[in-house]
């Protein structure tokens, strides 16, 4: 019985770990997939969320998704996490007008 849970289960996510060196260099394990980018937002898909690196002169020296890694260069003013899950989309009032 043990075995057919196990056989059930979903694969297990990759490790994901971002690490941040003097605001200039940032380290991403995890990545599955890049959605945009140009010199100042980088946004990629990770088994964590959406992930956005805000900047200037930003570049991807290395990107490799069979691995899962990106190596990012610039100046890094911030970086944010956005949920998979869906929002809702407007108030109360714009569910009561439709």
């Amino acid at each position: 019985m043990a075995e057919d849970r196990k056989g059930t289960a979903a694969a297990p996510a990759m490790p994901h770990n971002a690490i941040l060196e003097d605001r200039r260099l940032l380290t991403v394990s995890g990545v599955s997939d890049v959605d945009s980018f140009d010199e100042h937002a980088v946004t990629v898909f990770t088994d964590l969320g959406e992930l956005t690196v805000r900047g200037s002169d930003l570049h991807i020296n290395r990107l490799s998704v069979e691995v899962g890694e990106l190596l990012l260069e610039g100046r890094i003013d911030s970086l944010s996490y956005q949920d998979d899950a869906p929002r809702a989309s407007g108030g109360f009032l714009s569910k009561v007008f439709r």
